[in-house]
């Protein structure tokens, strides 16, 4: 797992700055803030990489939902819109990749886990001068380095995507805002005005998962919220909807490899 490192606020540049700065083939941003932080939807020109350095990040790129925590990294790819939210006080950093740079990364986005040596490319790239307009030989190999590990870094199913139908999406909608709501799939159907077996079956297709399977997800990802914001197991499982604790703790394992206790420890 790669070190937490808390950006010195000397070295924090602005993230809208670097954003919209394509003249250099790659920008570094850390900054921390005790009041969090969140985004509108936008895009821009260039291609990000961003991660949480503390704490969790929830991110909505394009029609998925992404929750992003300090072990892993969200690559987007340029003019992909995006928005996020810090759960608690903003400690991140975001890499921006020229366009050209990012023709030869990812064209679509995906969570990755950081490895130790992109973590500290980055937290290097980070104490760049702002107003540079040019990388001389050595920052030129680091930035190298850096989009060689964005390249190679594989992806981890973190996302949660939402489907384009309008009635399910009025359906997945109200359940990422209250994953704890336990009407049944016919109910759900009743109230979206679509035939259950057209709502079982179009939920696959749209998204890869089952009703069920999708609503244990965005379960999951809000638990990871609230395990970032420090609450105990036991509560988060009560307010995700579940009557039996265990059950929650079994799914989030066999989800995630590690239990919501220790996974809260990381």
């Amino acid at each position: 797992m790669a070190p937490r490192r808390v950006a010195s606020p000397r070295s924090a540049k602005s993230f809208e700055t670097a954003a919209h700065a394509e003249s250099l083939l790659l920008r570094a941003v850390e900054q921390t803030s005790a009041d969090g932080r969140s985004t509108r939807r936008h895009r821009h020109a260039s291609g990000q990489m961003l991660g949480a350095i503390q704490g969790l990040l929830t991110v909505d790129v394009s029609d998925a939902r992404w929750v992003v925590p300090a072990t892993h990294a969200l690559w987007i790819p340029p003019e992909v819109p995006h928005g996020l939210r810090s759960h608690g006080p903003f400690a991140g950093w975001s890499v921006y990749v020229s366009p050209e740079g990012s023709e030869a990364l990812p064209a679509e986005p995906r969570i990755v886990a950081v490895t130790g040596l992109l973590r500290e490319a980055v937290a290097r790239a980070a104490t760049w001068p702002e107003t540079a307009t040019a990388l001389d030989a050595s920052q030129t190999r680091l930035a190298g380095v850096i989009l060689d590990e964005i390249a190679a870094a594989a992806p981890v199913a973190l996302g949660l995507p939402m489907p384009s139908d309008e009635r399910l999406l009025r359906i997945a909608r109200a359940l990422s805002n209250r994953p704890d709501d336990e009407r049944r799939l016919d109910e759900w159907a009743d109230w979206a005005g679509i035939a259950p077996r057209t709502l079982t079956r179009r939920f696959a297709e749209e998204t890869g998962f089952s009703f069920t399977e999708w609503r244990q997800r965005v379960r999951l990802l809000r638990g990871l919220e609230l395990l970032a914001a420090g609450k105990p197991v036991t509560t988060i499982a009560l307010e995700l909807g579940y009557d039996n604790v265990s059950a929650f703790i079994a799914l989030f394992k066999r989800t995630f490899g590690v239990t919501p206790g220790k996974y809260g420890a990381l």
